[in-house]
């Protein structure tokens, strides 16, 4: 029988972080009370809530530390000439939102540098309306000062999470090179990182993390540690809307996301399989078609292959875009439409499931169990050939364009 079986659908969403224990329950109950028609209601609300929560960023600290730059290297926009103004004096004078450009629910705020004239320590707290952020990162170029440790202890207040972060790791071992001294960097990174932890310990923070990082250098020190650490501790539909907005800066990033988009995949081949139950002749091929085509171009945005990503990237790494497409293998990179899905080598697949499902329309009963399984059927293994494309696509471009063949 070509029917996939839904409790697979259900090892499978198991499997996916996107449902909490009592939904998964749920989502059982219901199958077993009133099969697909009855769990689709569900799928669909989780997946209009995939996409939906915002989440702000804050990044704060004193003036001149890098926030800029850390917002540009967190966002891909470094070095692009569209992202946060980096400079050697204030550049922000209230808090400037910038939206990531794929993912406009996921939003960094660069605020204006604590300490300096216009934003005194003892009005900086009340003029940045520190309810509004979902956490923050506390950055400083040197030892954590009295300021930041104020930032901190309002956030704790708060209730919120920071993290605390030193900047500019790079800087400080090109000023030793320059001086003639000799540099151990395991030794200096001890070092940097026990300071930093001996004033923050003064300050009251008796167990703080702190992080040493490059915003030029992200495969060294602690910028992947970091990222990270701000990923186990998003609750769960956050997560995989914040590891999905990471630049792709290495193969474990990709693979990342490939892991989350294969949990959607099942979800939208449910919802696939629910229409294809309905015995309307026609009427499933069509939605299968629109479900295809939106969760490709979907996958392109996640995975940093469509035409705005590919642009950024070649303005980062000074590759031509025409060299970043040429090692893209996959023919999903151009326009999508229903001539494309026939197009490609699917074509047996979907005109062989979707004409016995278009006879077996007519007969209710067998009509509608096999609508829901080829239908179900069809959409997993296309979606699933595509995203194994696309995620090879995309490593072979990071390779590429950063010179790690």
């Amino acid at each position: 029988m070509i029917m996939f079986p839904f409790r697979q659908q259900v090892a499978e969403a198991e499997n996916a972080t996107f449902f909490t224990k009592e939904e998964l329950n749920k989502l059982k109950a219901d199958f077993k009370t009133g099969g697909v028609e009855k769990v689709t209601s569900l799928i669909e609300q989780k997946l209009s809530e995939l996409d939906k929560p915002e989440l702000n960023i804050a990044v704060t600290g004193e003036s001149g530390t890098g926030k800029s730059t850390f917002i540009n290297a967190m966002t891909g926009l470094q070095g692009s000439g569209d992202g946060a103004e980096v400079g050697l004096t204030e550049a922000t004078m209230e808090p400037a939102g910038f939206p990531h450009p794929n993912f406009n629910n996921v939003c960094y705020w660069d605020l204006p540098g604590i300490g300096s004239i216009d934003f005194p320590a003892d009005k900086y707290l009340k003029k940045m309306k520190f309810e509004k952020y979902d956490f923050f990162i506390i950055i400083s170029a040197c030892r954590f000062k009295e300021n930041e440790a104020k930032l901190a202890k309002e956030i704790k207040r708060l209730g919120r999470k920071f993290y605390f972060v030193r900047t500019k790791i790079d800087a400080d071992f090109d000023s030793m090179t320059k001086r003639g001294l000799a540099i151990n960097e395991e030794i200096e990174l001890e070092r940097i990182r026990n300071n930093c932890c001996n004033n923050l310990r003064k300050a009251g923070f008796q167990t703080p993390s702190v992080f040493l990082i490059s915003g030029f250098e992200q495969d060294r020190y602690d910028f992947n540690r970091l990222k990270e650490a701000l990923e186990d501790d998003l609750p769960i539909i956050m997560k995989s809307i914040f590891v999905l907005a990471y630049p792709n800066r290495s193969v474990e990033i990709i693979q990342k996301k490939e892991k989350i988009l294969r949990k959607r995949i099942w979800m939208l081949a449910t919802l696939s399989g629910s229409v294809g139950a309905v015995p309307v002749p026609g009427l499933s091929f069509v939605c299968d078609i629109v479900i295809l085509i939106a969760a490709i171009i979907y996958f392109r945005k996640c995975l940093c292959l469509d035409d705005s990503s590919l642009q950024r990237l070649a303005s980062i790494t000074n590759k031509p875009v025409k060299e970043l497409k040429a090692v893209i293998k996959t023919p999903l990179l151009g326009e999508i439409n229903k001539d494309t899905i026939v197009r490609l080598g699917w074509r047996t697949t979907v005109v062989a499931i979707s004409a016995v499902e278009f006879a077996l329309d007519f007969i209710p009963v067998i009509g509608s169990i096999f609508g829901a399984g080829s239908s179900f059927l069809m959409i997993y293994t296309i979606l699933i050939d595509a995203l194994k494309g696309l995620t090879e696509d995309a490593e072979r471009v990071m390779k590429f364009a950063f010179g790690n063949n």
